[in-house]
C-alpha cells in the first residue's frame, strides 16, 4: 500500500478573498491539505517560517514578491529530512506571484525525490495552478510530477468533494 505525504504552506489572518481582504481563522491551503488526508490518508507536514510574515495582507505580498525576486530561502522552524518511506508527495500552497511561497522551496530542496510521485496543489484567487507543476519539476529532481489540483481559495471550505475526487483519482486510497 502506497504511503502519502502532504507538504503544505498555509496563511491564516488577512487573505485576498473574492476581490477583497478577509480575515480567516484557518488557511485555505490547510483546509485543502486536510481534505486530501481525509480522502487518501497520509501524513501532514506544515511548512512554517521562523520569520513571521506581516499580518497585513498587502505587506505580506510585498515581502513575498521581494523573496521571489531574491530567490530567497526563508529559514523554517522545522524541516523534514527524509521522505524515503513515502511513495506519493502532495505539495500544496497558495499562489504567491505565480508559484509557491519561497519557504516551500526551502523544504523541497533538502529532500531526495528519486522515484517519488509528486502532485502540485495550489489555492488561488484566479491564477489556477500557475507555475506549480513547473516548480515541482525543477525543485523535485528524480520525481514524476502527476496531475495537479487548483482550488479557488474562497471556495476551499466547500471543496471537499472536488478535492476527494481528485485525490482518489490521482493518488488512490
Amino acid at each position: 500500500m502506497a504511503k502519502n505525504l502532504i507538504i503544505y504552506y498555509s496563511r491564516t489572518g488577512e487573505n485576498y478573498w473574492n476581490g477583497s481582504i478577509r480575515d480567516i481563522p484557518k488557511g485555505n491551503t490547510e483546509i485543502v491539505a486536510e481534505f486530501i488526508q481525509k480522502a487518501v490518508g497520509g501524513d501532514l507536514f506544515q511548512v512554517d517560517t521562523v520569520k513571521t510574515y506581516a499580518a497585513d495582507y498587502y505587506e505580506c505580498i510585498d515581502d513575498a514578491k521581494a523573496e521571489l525576486r531574491a530567490d530567497a530561502r526563508p529559514e523554517l522552524k522545522e524541516y523534514l529530512e527524509d521522505i524515503s518511506e513515502y511513495d506519493n508527495i502532495v505539495v500544496a500552497g497558495p499562489c504567491w506571484w505565480g508559484t509557491y511561497p519561497m519557504a516551500v522551496f526551502t523544504q523541497l530542496e533538502r529532500l531526495d525525490f528519486t522515484g517519488k510521485k509528486v502532485f502540485p496543489v495550489m489555492t488561488h484567487e484566479g491564477s489556477g495552478l500557475a507555475g506549480a507543476p513547473a516548480a515541482l519539476k525543477k525543485h523535485c529532481p528524480g520525481a514524476t510530477v502527476g496531475k495537479g489540483l487548483a482550488i479557488h481559495g474562497a471556495d476551499a471550505a466547500r471543496s471537499e468533494s472536488t478535492v476527494a475526487k481528485w485525490a482518489m483519482s490521482e493518488i488512490g486510497a
